[in-house]
């Protein structure tokens, strides 16, 4: 008898790069939660950003019936990626296996998811300070990463997030980088986006750094950039951005 095709291939760095890609890009996705009354399993569509280390991060009403799910089960699933053009079933895409942690309004995990999504997502200033809305972070737990048909991969925390001893102080200072390269680099960027990202035209800025890469954006399309080696320190960060606007435009 034939032995049956193992449709779960072997984890390897191009399947981790996607599948961060997908999550970093990521500005909603699919999130399922367990009915606390019912036990069933329900999904609704949620506004995406992610934290400095790559944990997604969610904004979301206590008057909807997902977020009282999240308060009385925290474990959850958030799938992320485009359908794009033709078959939606051929396009790449993440399930995550995660647990809603809920931030404490003003503390300062709250503000800087706050910082973050709102870079991501400029529209929910309209509601971000309404009382009934709050912050989540979904901790990852594990993911399946489907790039097509027959082709899946399973990745653990540590393939999908962001672990560096750089973390903690460019938290502290992304804000500003980000204010001075979208005020006085808006040609280095676009540089970024055309060498490395592969796109065309105007308007990009840049909305997010991390130790791995940097995500820029123009009107709603969103892509990630990696930078050539992670950082493992924040005072790397302008050096490296120097090198690739040089790099892009070939000098």
């Amino acid at each position: 008898m034939e032995k049956k095709k193992d449709v779960i291939r072997a984890t390897d760095e191009e399947a981790i790069r996607l599948a961060k890609t997908l999550l970093r890009e990521a500005r909603h996705g699919a999130l399922g939660v367990l009915d606390p009354e019912t036990g069933a399993p329900m999904v609704s569509r949620a506004g995406v950003a992610t934290d400095m280390d790559g944990t997604p991060l969610i904004l979301i009403s206590l008057l909807a019936s997902h977020t009282r799910a999240l308060l009385a089960d925290p474990r959850c699933s958030l799938l992320l990626g485009e359908a794009g053009k033709g078959d939606p079933l051929a396009h790449p895409r993440v399930s995550i296996a995660c647990r809603a942690t809920k931030l404490e309004r003003g503390s300062a995990e709250e503000l800087r998811a706050r910082r973050r999504y709102l870079n991501r997502n400029p529209k929910a200033k309209l509601y971000v300070d309404l009382g009934d809305f709050s912050f989540f972070r979904l901790e990852a737990e594990g993911a399946s990463l489907n790039v097509g048909f027959g082709t899946a991969y399973l990745l653990t925390p540590a393939d999908l997030l962001t672990q560096s001893p750089a973390l903690a102080a460019l938290a502290e200072n992304e804000q500003g980088a980000l204010d001075h390269m979208n005020s006085d680099h808006v040609d280095a960027i676009a540089v970024y986006a055309r060498h490395f990202a592969k796109e065309k035209g105007d308007g990009w800025s840049v909305i997010g750094f991390d130790p791995d890469g940097m995500d820029i954006a123009a009107c709603d399309r969103v892509r990630r950039v990696f930078f050539p080696q992670p950082l493992t320190e924040a005072g790397e960060l302008r050096k490296v951005l120097v090198a690739m606007a040089r790099t892009g435009r070939g000098e």
